[in-house]
């Protein structure tokens, strides 16, 4: 019996042996698939630019930020365009009507050019330049210019541009609103939905002086 007992271990061994195998292979593949799941797990987008800031990932594609920022940037220069025009009339203005006029073109230019900032500072935060000349304004804006040293219109001419003044910028803002909500740009459209409640009342008081 002891020696059926030592034929048994004898051939339990090379058994137990070839077992072993499949084992080690087993510990060796695993170690390769951390170092491969690693190579394809690099995301692409967060590489940073060459001056070593992050790119930009707000969650607005590239492409929807440049179009909604190239809106801004027209909506923008139509209220700089009205904002000067306003500021033109407050200094020029004439006639029987000169101190409300004068009083209510300084409230509303003082305000546009308050708002102008943000607008401004929504371009930016999109990853883009804002237009910053006057050249660049005239360009993109859809509101023409007036003249103040020459020429200059009588108040009712004034409000009368005023009012489409206000209804250009008005009728920009929801160009670009509506960009904005294809992108779900929300900052842009709660801007932009400001905006548009002031230059739809500043076009209804200013008509009413014609009416």
């Amino acid at each position: 019996m002891s020696k059926k007992t030592h034929s048994q271990k004898a051939e339990n061994a090379p058994k137990s042996a070839k077992a072993a195998k499949p084992v080690k292979l087993a510990k060796a593949e695993k170690a390769t698939k951390p170092a491969k799941a690693e190579k394809i797990a690099k995301p692409v987008s967060t590489a940073p630019h060459a001056d070593g800031a992050p790119r930009i990932d707000i969650g607005i594609t590239k492409a929807d930020r440049s179009e909604i920022a190239d809106g801004l940037a027209r909506f923008l220069s139509d209220a700089f365009t009205l904002y000067l025009k306003t500021h033109n009339f407050h200094w020029n203005v004439t006639g029987s009507m000169f101190n409300a006029l004068h009083n209510m073109f300084e409230a509303q230019y003082t305000e546009q050019w308050n708002a102008l900032d943000d607008v401004a500072e929504r371009i930016r935060a999109l990853g883009f330049n804002a237009p910053g000349s006057y050249a660049e304004f005239i360009k993109l804006s859809s509101i023409p210019e007036e003249p103040g040293l020459t020429d200059t219109a009588d108040w009712r001419e004034m409000v009368r541009q005023l009012v489409v003044g206000n209804e250009a910028v008005c009728r920009t803002a929801r160009k670009v609103l509506d960009i904005a909500d294809d992108a779900d740009d929300a900052p842009t459209e709660d801007l932009l939905t400001q905006r548009l409640q002031t230059h739809e009342k500043y076009a209804w008081m200013l008509r009413s002086l014609l009416q």
